[in-house]
């Protein structure tokens, strides 16, 4: 619950007062009573530490996080985060309606400002089989709720552009509600991407350069610049923040329990400082801008706000000292203050163990389309390729840095899917995970069809979670929740996260610098170029699905 002080007592906190609005930096006093910001009183001396609004990550599916909001809340107030505005997609894809009234429950649970969006597109695509689906009927529903800020990403921008029926309802409802409509529309440009922008989509979060970004800003968007544990467009976009400062805001998208131990939107501020963007700027897109697009009940530390705002040691590294939300003391010198607290699993899991025979791909004495991932992005590419077969079967070859990958159906009997990807660098064994954005079926790439076999039973016996096997271990992290999330506590799940990427890495060989969050990427068909889908390789710039043979050789 959000703990509000009861009685009269003020509290006062006293150091920099950093007005944003005004742009001026000077020592007061900040007295808390009930909650809220009662007074702000100029001083003429004040500890050299740092007062400002709270940071907020403008788009995350904190389902990434591998961690139930509740003990998300927990990892993020210790680096001065007090909000997300947050698209529960991830888990409406597995259990539909009951998945994002989960979010919110839990959610609600901790002191700590979840804004939660209507999920536009569930499924996200008919090339894949999701466990749920939400229709108009739900998305009205959804936005009629108060706590339901904006409809969430708009995935499907041909729909967008084509005009489909079912789209543009859903739009006309967040219009109708006079709720914000996040876009979605990596590297689209030009006339597709005016038209979209004038479908009424008011964020992107997945521009890859400058241009693409500058774009459409003039058309009216605002930018998140996104940071996260696999996709990160930080260094390709933050220049955007000199000429176009009111249109720019920070945000996550996905992050890994591991690297939200190290840091959050705080990482994202002292970057931005140390490459010598505004003060006042920088910390307009962290910490004010998501309040006024999306109308969040969020602090902006002025007299009568909800008294959301941290303390912070420096400007330059902004290592944060006090976090406070609704007047409340929630991290302390590098120590969270949020209690854990218990809560159930929900899921829809259905799959049965496989063999490793149904992995074996037939030699057809052709080239093969192989997906080609990259590090850091989202995106991939596609190249093709001529593998050795053996006993008439096609199969991995790491020296070429080429494996095989395979997406199984979680929600009903269905052979594998199956393809070859490179740049994950192993050299032996297999990692498989049961978040495979955006449907969260299974997704395994290894070396060979046993480690492969036994990687996916070893998530199935848990009914979800992240898996790696070789000829002599097999460990998994469980996500009973939705097959996305452990109930656990935070700490020790990313301390267990970061022993699997460690193992992935030290004793597998990968050479990525996240692979299971890259690996979860790898069946997101929305996301250009080439994906492996339950049904099979899709090409994301076509939107069909493609062979994965050479049928010209």
């Amino acid at each position: 619950m959000k703990k509000r002080p009861t009685d009269n007592k003020i509290v006062n906190v006293s150091g920099q007062y950093v007005d944003i609005y005004h742009k001026v930096i000077y020592p007061a006093e900040v007295g808390i009573h009930r909650g809220r910001i009662a007074s702000i009183k100029r001083l003429s001396t004040a500890p050299q530490q740092y007062m400002l609004p709270g940071f907020i990550d403008a788009h995350v599916h904190i389902e990434s996080s591998l961690l139930v909001p509740s003990e998300f809340a927990r990892l993020a107030v210790v680096h001065g985060t007090v909000a997300t505005v947050s698209d529960p997609h991830e888990i409406a894809n597995v259990c539909g309606m009951d998945g994002v009234t989960y979010m919110i429950e839990n959610g609600s649970s901790v002191n700590f400002k979840f804004y939660f969006g209507a999920p536009s597109c569930v499924p996200a695509t008919i090339f894949e089989t999701a466990g749920a689906a939400i229709g108009t009927s739900e998305i009205a529903e959804l936005l009629a709720d108060n706590r339901i800020k904006y409809l969430a990403e708009m995935m499907n921008w041909p729909g967008v552009i084509n005009r489909d029926e079912n789209v543009m309802q859903k739009i006309a409802l967040a219009k109708k509600a006079g709720k914000p409509i996040d876009g979605h529309a990596p590297g689209l440009t030009g006339e597709a991407a005016a038209a979209y922008i004038a479908g009424g989509m008011s964020t992107d979060h997945e521009c890859f350069n400058y241009e693409e970004a500058e774009f459409k800003i003039k058309q009216g968007m605002k930018v998140a610049i996104r940071e996260g544990s696999a996709a990160k467009n930080f260094d390709a976009l933050i220049d955007l923040i000199d000429r176009y400062p009111e249109s720019i805001m920070f945000c996550s998208d996905d992050k890994h329990p591991d690297s939200l131990i190290e840091g959050h939107i705080n990482q994202l501020v002292a970057r931005a400082i140390d490459r010598g963007k505004d003060l006042f700027d920088v910390l307009r897109a962290a910490c004010l801008a998501p309040i006024a697009h999306y109308g969040l009940d969020v602090g902006t530390l002025r007299e009568g706000d909800p008294a959301d705002f941290i303390v912070v040691e420096d400007l330059e590294r902004f290592s944060v000292l006090a976090t406070y939300i609704n007047g409340v003391m929630v991290a302390n010198k590098h120590e969270s203050l949020i209690p854990s607290v218990k809560t159930t699993s929900i899921n829809r899991f259905t799959a049965d163990p496989i063999h490793e025979a149904s992995l074996i791909i037939q030699d057809k004495q052709k080239d093969v389309r192989v997906i080609v991932a990259e590090a850091g992005q989202l995106v991939t590419k596609q190249t093709w390729a001529t593998l050795t077969a053996v006993n008439g079967n096609l199969v991995s070859d790491t020296t070429q840095d080429i494996l095989k990958i395979a997406v199984i159906n979680r929600y009903k009997k269905a052979p594998p899917a199956l393809g070859f990807i490179q740049n994950f660098g192993l050299k032996k064994g297999a990692i498989a995970s049961s978040v495979a954005h955006d449907s969260h079926n299974l997704v395994v790439v290894g070396t060979n069809e046993r480690d492969m076999a036994n990687a996916v039973n070893a998530i199935i016996a848990q009914k979800g979670g992240l898996s790696l096997c070789d000829s002599e271990i097999c460990k998994t992290l469980p996500l009973p929740v939705a097959g996305l999330m452990t109930t656990d506590d935070a700490f020790l799940t990313a301390a267990r996260y970061t022993e699997l990427d460690r193992l992935a890495k030290e004793r597998l060989g990968s050479t990525l610098g996240s692979p299971y969050m890259t690996l979860s990427f790898m069946a997101l068909l929305v996301i250009p170029e080439l994906k492996l889908s339950d049904k099979g390789l899709f090409d994301g710039k076509s939107f069909n699905f493609v062979s994965l043979y050479n049928d010209l050789n």
